[in-house]
């Protein structure tokens, strides 16, 4: 178990680093991509600084803009995780309470409620945030669309997500609901709206948080994916995954720094997320930290 402990602590704190890492980009970044008038086309597609060739004030190299790509990895990693947390806090907000509602309440309201789940699960997560953003796009004036892209990707990707959120929530909500403390707190007078919010939703907020760790990968990569599609942000505000739209252009040109290190500056923060995500989990049940003492004696 402290081996666990050490891992979920490590995770937690590379995250952490990545994060502060990518908020004060302005401060130390060479340059910034969005500042056309900084941008040279003499020196595009530079190497990097550690191959023959390379500027040493661009140590990932350069686009096909001139741009340094380190610069461009750091401000669009901004984007990409603000959308990120963003569309998983609405899609707690949204599924968390749905979710309660179904697993305490019961009856006709579990019923619609889950079936309606059920219908948006048929249904793969992106092509929901596909119809979500295209219906967005179709009902704003084309002026608007830029300023609103943010918003637009947070609500699609967040209305993909929340039925997750409310499975899980649901399935805990009704293993709490036949507690002895929800039995007592009934034969002492609590109406059942008191007895939700003040019993049962302290007590499904752990697997809810951990759903909220898992899910900020996948957030992160559906941003990603819905950018490189050329449906996301627009690119005079790139995301990680615009960038790797615009190296795959060079992945076969022997530029590959173009689209190597923005792919890598995806997979890291996602896959330390999901670690992290799998720590939490196994801190929270007892029954895993039982089963891995138990391995640990065997």
């Amino acid at each position: 178990m402290r081996r666990r402990g050490i891992g979920a602590t490590l995770a937690a704190g590379v995250l952490a680093l990545v994060v502060l890492a990518v908020i004060a980009a302005p401060l130390y970044a060479p340059q910034n991509p969005f500042d056309i008038a900084s941008l040279n086309l003499l020196n595009s597609l530079d190497p990097p600084s550690f191959l023959a060739g390379g500027v040493r004030h661009f140590p990932l190299g350069t686009d096909g803009q001139g741009r340094d790509v380190l610069s461009a990895i750091l401000y669009g990693a901004r984007l990409s995780f603000l959308t990120g947390v963003l569309a998983v806090v609405l899609a707690a907000l949204i599924g968390v309470p749905l979710g309660l509602a179904a697993g305490y309440g019961g009856g006709v309201v579990d019923a619609v409620l889950m079936r309606l789940a059920d219908a948006q699960l048929a249904v793969p997560a992106m092509l929901v945030a596909l119809l979500a953003d295209g219906v967005a796009r179709a009902l704003l004036p084309r002026p608007w669309l830029d300023w609103a892209a943010v918003p637009i990707l947070v609500a699609a990707i967040g209305l993909a997500r929340w039925p997750h959120f409310a499975r899980v929530v649901r399935s805990a909500a009704q293993l709490e609901g036949d507690r002895d403390y929800v039995a007592a707190a009934r034969l002492v007078g609590a109406k059942g709206f008191d007895i939700a919010l003040d019993h049962v939703l302290p007590n499904v907020l752990g697997p809810a948080l951990v759903l909220f760790a898992l899910s900020l990968g996948f957030a992160v990569i559906d941003e990603a994916t819905l950018s490189y599609l050329g449906v996301g942000l627009p690119p005079t505000r790139p995301s990680l995954g615009t960038l790797i739209r615009l190296g795959n252009d060079y992945l076969l040109s022997g530029e590959w720094w173009v689209i190597v290190f923005p792919a890598l500056a995806l997979a890291v923060p996602v896959l330390i997320a999901n670690l992290l995500g799998d720590a939490i989990r196994d801190r929270l049940d007892p029954r895993g930290q039982a089963r891995a003492r138990g391995r640990t004696r065997a």
